[in-house]
């Protein structure tokens, strides 16, 4: 992983590289919690899903409507939720391996995962409010 993260606080651009495990991305100048989106690749995401905090991997292509709807709402979550949940963006065109191996057969597709494990799928566009709620159920998200 290397993203550039902006905080939601100070709007610094930090750019993270590898995150220690236990650990969220802070925000170097003022300590705040980084909100955490990045892409996700096929080599990249047995790690992509490790986070102490639950993680939200969505299945997507740019050339899905659907997913184009959904895009703004995992920002809206990942900025809110700063330090709570992860969101990982994978883009089934260019990274078949991890949505083969999930079953994947319909974008969006929406996992939420605690500890390496699904907990709950979503297929399709989801509200907000409705994401919070499943969020919210794994435990120190709200």
């Amino acid at each position: 992983m290397s993203d550039v993260l902006t905080c939601a606080v100070c709007g610094a651009k930090n750019r993270v590289r590898t995150v220690p495990e236990g650990q969220v991305p802070a925000c170097a100048r003022c300590g705040a919690a980084l909100p955490w989106l990045h892409d996700g690749t096929d080599a990249s995401f047995a790690q992509d899903v490790r986070a102490p905090v639950p993680v939200l991997v969505d299945f997507w292509a740019p050339w899905c409507g659907p997913c184009r709807v959904m895009g703004p709402v995992l920002e809206d979550v990942a900025r809110e939720r700063a330090g709570k949940v992860r969101v990982v963006k994978v883009n089934v065109d260019e990274n078949p391996q991890s949505a083969a191996r999930y079953g994947v057969r319909s974008i969006p597709t929406l996992l939420l995962m605690r500890g390496g494990e699904v907990t709950d799928t979503v297929v399709g566009t989801l509200p907000k409010a409705a994401l919070l709620d499943r969020l919210a159920a794994l435990a120190d998200v709200s």
